[in-house]
């Protein structure tokens, strides 16, 4: 396992969609699908696999989160995430 990956699973971590609000409101949040890896998609953002990283937003396994999942959740602050930061982003797990 390369050290980037590495370091990657040692942060993946459950956060409270609380601490991920002010991520959200810089607009730096990205869903990532059950059907992905985190880690994958992680390592492809840290790598700039642009390839890739299309590719899941053509498909649509990886997006920004819509008005009504960011109302949804700002109205349950508590809700846990499995959360991984990949500067300047966020990714999240769907939920």
């Amino acid at each position: 396992m390369s050290d980037t990956r590495t370091q990657l699973a040692d942060e993946l971590a459950d956060i409270e969609w609380r601490d991920i609000i002010p991520h959200s409101q810089r607009d730096a949040v990205i869903v990532v699908t059950s059907s992905l890896n985190m880690l994958d998609v992680g390592m492809a953002l840290a790598n700039d696999e642009v390839q890739s990283v299309q590719h899941w937003i053509s498909e649509q396994l990886i997006y920004k989160p819509s008005e009504q999942e960011l109302s949804d959740w700002n109205g349950e602050p508590q809700k846990t995430f499995q959360a991984l930061i990949v500067q300047p982003f966020v990714l999240i797990a769907a939920p």
